[in-house]
Order: C-alpha cells, then structure tokens, then sequence
C-alpha cells in the first residue's frame, strides 16, 4: 500500500505540475511571484542545498523568524534553509547563504540531496518532501505542530493523507496536549509537548526609537479590511485625544502602497498629518505607515495601545506575546483562532466585536497592561537534532 501510493501520489504531482507549467509561466512576469516561481517551479537561480546538514523548512516571515533559537544552537557550517514565501527567503539569509526556495513537489525527485536532519515548521505537509528526505537519509522532525479548531476537521477529512505522511516523519513537537491528541489521531507517532517555540525567545528590540510625547497606538501586522476598521476607530479617539498618534503596520509589503493611498485620502479628510517610515523615521506626524519590514518589534517597545490585526477579518491572528513582552495594552478581533495558544499564553488581552472596536479604544484606560504567563522548552528539539550529529 505505501510503495502504491508513493507512486501513484508521485504520478499525480507531474501530471499537475505539466498541466499548470502555462499558468506558472504566466505568473512568473507579475512582480509580486518574479523571484519565488521561477526559483520554486523552474529551479531557476535555485540549486540544491548541499548534503549532510540540517535542513529547516519554514514557509513565512514569522515562522523562519521563529526558529532562530534553534538555528543558534547548531553549528553555522551544518545549517540549511528553505521557505516558500519571499518575505519567508528573505528572513532565511540571514542565518547562511545555504538558503533556497523550495521546489515543487514533484521536482524534489532531481532538487533533493541526502541531509543529516530535515525539520519542518507547523503546518507544511508537503508528502514528497519528508518521504524523499527520510529515503534519502534524513531525520524528519515536525517542530511546533498545531490542529486548531477551524482547521482540525478539514485534516480528519483529508486523514487518509496525513496518515501517509505521518508514515514518514519521525518525531512530531506540539504545541498543546490538545494538538498532540490530534495529531496522534492523524497518525502521528512519537509526539512530544514542548509548547509553542515563538515564546521560546521572542524578537527583541533591533533599534532603539524616541517615543514621541503622546498617546501611541499601533494598528499591528493588518490585513485587508482591517485598516479602515482602525482608521474609522482613531478618528474618534482623536476626538477626545487629539494628541493621539497611530503608527500603521501592514502584514505583508505588496499592501504598503494601497494602505498609503488609503491613509493619504483619510488624512486628508481628517485634516491631520502622515507619512511613510521609508521616507522619513521620524513618529512625529498623526499616522506613520511603517512601510518596512522587520520594524514591528521596534514600534511595540514605544506602543502604549496595540490594535492587533488578523483577527478581526477571519485570518487567524497574529502573535500577540511579541506585544506582550513589552506590556503592551492589546485589543484582538474574535477570529485569533490559530494563535489560541498563544492568546491563552498572554494575560490581559481584550477581545472585541470589530463593530465595539471604537468604543474600546476610547475606553483604553480601563485596559490591562499585558504579560506572558507561560514559555516553552526546545532543549527536546536541539537534542534529537544533536543525536544525529
């Protein structure tokens, strides 16, 4: 059964690839996929990974950020890196030049050399990657695993697949005994609870910003639909608290120019200043868009409120432990639900209707500042690593 899935699984990934190869050609000119299709689809500018290493896959900004306590743990030389976002490549340089897009599935069969370890961050089941790495020689591991809620009966319906998966990874770490009990009904084996590694060590502060002399709130890591949500919301907080100042972080960099435009045309409704951070890092007008990445960290140290994004649009969430650390007053939409952990990890959080959000911002001083009341342990991790060193 496992050889004849294996190669009907096989089979099926080329037929999609040959069917899709005049879309992804297409795709390949738009400047949004110009670097990350070509590369992942074409292996172009993308050679393999040299062999014998510990390999991390993680696919975004936040998970390839994530592992870093484990990255400085290991020896530099060994390291190897792959992601399949930009913003996810772009975070994977930073830890050694063995870093790539990875490949298609079906071009894994050419691309993929023999490592010592390959470890796969959350939910990046991806059949031929792990089934090709442990033939190959490798360790498989499954680091910070989760099975939310929302997404835990979309798994069970797929469990025939995840079964053949879990035949090929070695060691699973879960977030929760919850995810753990999923996972093990998926077919996972050898499930340890090592809590979530995004508290294992948060990002700390890379530059240290005057905090300008005023009221300070931060609309964090937004999504479509949520910026006009706290645009609307900051127009009345400036009715009462006209020293108010909103520093505007979107989630991913091809909305900065549209969050501009948008604020530009409410700023100028409102009679109030703005500009862009890539322009001038100044906090001193009205609104700032932080049109720039890896700065989220820098603007929660001087943040006295932080309007959480992701949430109040049915996204998932984002983490809310990185506000956290700095005790932060947070306000968070309803739909968190893959940061439940998380959230649970941090006391103080007020969860609003996207309707209440306004009249919760101007109640801000009855919010409780916020802090972290549980961490995790990777020591399991790094020593399976080593093991096999």
């Amino acid at each position: 059964m496992e050889k004849t899935f294996f190669f009907l699984y096989s089979l099926l990934a080329f037929l999609f690839y040959f069917l899709a190869l005049p879309f992804l050609l297409l795709f390949s000119f738009k400047s949004k996929y110009k670097d990350s299709l070509p590369a992942r689809f074409f292996l172009w500018k993308n050679p393999p990974l040299k062999p014998h290493g510990i390999w991390f896959h993680s696919c975004s900004f936040g998970e390839a950020k994530a592992i870093k306590p484990l990255v400085d743990s290991l020896p530099s030389e060994l390291l190897r890196m792959s992601s399949t976002t930009h913003t996810g490549y772009d975070a994977i340089t930073d830890y050694t030049q063995e870093s790539r897009y990875l490949p298609f599935e079906s071009l894994l069969f050419f691309w993929l050399k023999p490592q010592k370890v390959l470890v796969v961050m959350e939910a990046e089941f991806w059949y031929l990657l792990f089934a090709l790495a442990q033939k190959r020689g490798a360790k498989t591991l499954l680091i910070n695993a989760r099975m939310s809620d929302r997404s835990y009966p979309k798994y069970v319906r797929m469990g025939w697949l995840y079964r053949q998966i879990f035949k090929y990874i070695d060691e699973v770490y879960a977030q929760t005994v919850i995810d753990k009990e999923r996972l093990e009904a998926l077919g996972a084996k050898n499930v340890v609870v090592t809590g979530n590694i995004k508290l294992s060590m948060l990002p700390k502060v890379s530059k240290h910003l005057e905090k300008p002399s005023a009221l300070v709130v931060c609309a964090a890591s937004t999504h479509e639909g949520e910026d006009e949500l706290i645009l609307d919301a900051f127009s009345e907080l400036k009715k009462e608290h006209a020293e108010a100042k909103l520093l505007v972080v979107p989630r991913h960099p091809e909305r900065f120019a549209k969050v501009a435009n948008m604020i530009e045309t409410f700023a100028k409704d409102e009679n109030i200043s703005w500009h862009r951070y890539s322009q001038n890092e100044s906090l001193e007008d009205d609104i700032v868009l932080i049109d720039a990445l890896g700065e989220l960290v820098n603007i929660y140290s001087i943040s006295d409120i932080v309007i959480l994004g992701g949430a109040f649009e049915p996204i998932g969430g984002h983490n809310a432990a990185e506000a956290a650390q700095f005790g932060c007053k947070i306000i968070s939409g309803k739909y968190y639900f893959n940061q439940k952990d998380i959230f649970e990890a941090v006391e103080g959080i007020a969860i609003v209707e996207a309707s209440n959000l306004s009249r919760r911002l101007l109640q801000y001083g009855v919010l409780k500042r916020t802090s972290l009341k549980t961490k995790s342990d990777i020591s399991p991790i790094i020593e399976s690593i080593k093991n096999v060193l």
